[in-house]
């Protein structure tokens, strides 16, 4: 988040996430308390789509860590909520079939998307996974929010251990669409230990870096309760 407001308690309170909501899940809020520093973006962003992505980050009981979307990359704003304002919630892999709109379905993010989801014999396709970012926003909110340029973000949920071998067929599948469309094609595994770039996983790297809820931290082995170095 490019600006985030303080918690609206104290950090000694901060010790736990709700299981309810995960990181990229998409919630529709009542209303969303202003806090001191506000960008002015803010209440014209969540009056044109009353949702907000849920953060990586501890929290207090009834509290949510979330992250609300402007127009741009650069209007990016974490706030909370109590978790009493939260009506609805949407996970990413609820998205995988949803349509966008008939005159934003050849934007190339759409396109790529309808063409991972269309390959049965894919790899990707035997694991739950759906768009998040942009696109998840735009599926979920029914708002525009892709760009020609868009990169389209993926979520890969993996309880149970991913190879490399097969983390690096996924790699060369969603290069291999991704140049076919013309965009990036960013997708970032859900681990025991957090949120684990595909990219980083299937380069055999000796640790990898998990974004927790505690915190980022180096991993041998996401699937792994023990963690390597505290960043």
């Amino acid at each position: 988040m490019q600006v985030c407001a303080a918690p609206p308690f104290p950090s000694e309170l901060a010790v736990s996430c709700d299981e309810r909501w995960r990181a990229h899940d998409l919630v529709r809020l009542r209303s969303l308390v202003a806090f001191d520093g506000e960008p002015a973006w803010v209440r014209g962003a969540f009056e044109r789509a009353p949702y907000a992505v849920v953060r990586r980050a501890l929290s207090a009981h009834g509290v949510v860590a979330i992250g609300v979307r402007g127009a741009g990359r650069s209007q990016r704003y974490g706030t909370w909520t109590a978790a009493t304002e939260i009506v609805d919630v949407v996970a990413p892999e609820a998205l995988l079939f949803s349509e966008p709109t008939r005159e934003r379905a050849a934007l190339p993010a759409f396109v790529a998307l309808a063409a991972l989801r269309g390959n049965p014999l894919s790899a990707l396709n035997a694991l739950v996974w759906g768009p998040s970012g942009s696109a998840g926003f735009e599926l979920a909110t029914r708002t525009d929010a892709v760009t020609p340029s868009s990169d389209l973000d993926l979520l890969i949920r993996t309880s149970e251990r991913l190879s490399r071998e097969c983390a690096a067929d996924l790699m060369n599948h969603l290069q291999t669409v991704g140049l076919e469309t013309g965009i990036r094609i960013d997708a970032q595994l859900e681990t025991p230990a957090g949120g684990v770039a595909l990219a980083e996983w299937a380069a055999s790297k000796a640790r990898v870096l998990a974004r927790h809820a505690s915190g980022p931290q180096l991993v041998t082995d996401p699937w792994s309760s023990a963690r390597a170095t505290v960043m």
